[in-house]
């Protein structure tokens, strides 16, 4: 993964991952057992927007952009049928929101390379503009037809992460040159700030994530833990939802 920053930032994409795993099981814990600590919530603010940005880098830099694709969703469709057998409910899970706001990034890399290109058709990228916007208006019929976890603008959060990302070699190299990191965390938080608008409450508590977000050295961490944190959401919501089923 390219170095984005340089100099002061330091925390590497797994270190953020962390942060928003610890930050997502305050959250659940807050939601089951300790409703009336507020606080617990407030801290669960955190996770979303991190998980987000990092799906839009995700998307960026992915070698295998089916398998990328592929894992989320397979484990999304997973994690439902298991919510569905235990209380009978169509609720689509964060891991459904953030398939398909892969599938929306993808449509928008496809839209910007054919643009960007030189050598594509008037017809290419007229397709391309095509199966973008497509793939944005099939995301928004979704959630008017099923309640996905965070809605519509949740969805485009990372889309919003990524608008701006470069593509091709030469926006690669240009890149190197300068700092963006703080356009794309800026991006995002139109996308946050439409979502809190929209859903009100401790939403707007999602924009304390900006600075730790401002603070991505670009690089993943010495470790590979990608595989830990998709089998970290499903285990520690049995776990929380397992005391809680014990307390009460």
């Amino acid at each position: 993964m390219a170095n984005e920053n340089k100099g002061f930032p330091f925390l590497s994409g797994n270190a953020l991952k962390i942060i928003a795993a610890v930050s997502m099981a305050i959250d659940h814990t807050g939601y089951l057992i300790f409703p009336e600590i507020g606080i617990l919530r407030i801290i669960g603010r955190l996770a979303f927007p991190i998980f987000a940005f990092m799906i839009a880098q995700g998307c960026r830099y992915t070698r295998n952009k089916i398998r990328y694709f592929t894992t989320i969703a397979v484990l999304a469709a997973v994690c439902q049928i298991v919510y569905y057998i235990a209380d009978k409910s169509l609720y689509m899970c964060i891991l459904v929101t953030f398939s398909l706001s892969v599938l929306i990034i993808y449509a928008l890399q496809h839209f910007k390379k054919a643009l960007l290109n030189p050598d594509s058709t008037g017809i290419q990228r007229l397709f391309a503009a095509f199966v973008f916007v497509l793939s944005v208006t099939g995301v928004y019929l979704l959630n008017r037809a099923f309640t996905i976890d965070y809605g519509f603008w949740g969805c485009m959060v990372p889309v919003f992460a990524g608008m701006l990302q470069p593509v091709g070699a030469k926006e690669s190299e240009y890149e190197k040159k300068f700092n963006y990191n703080w356009v794309h965390v800026l991006m995002m938080s139109a996308g946050l700030i439409l979502l809190a608008a929209e859903r009100g409450g401790i939403q707007f508590y999602s924009l304390l994530a900006v600075p730790l977000l401002l603070l991505y050295s670009g690089k993943r961490g010495r470790l590979n833990m990608k595989y830990f944190f998709y089998i970290f959401y499903p285990l520690h919501l049995v776990a929380v939802q397992g005391i809680e089923m014990l307390i009460n």
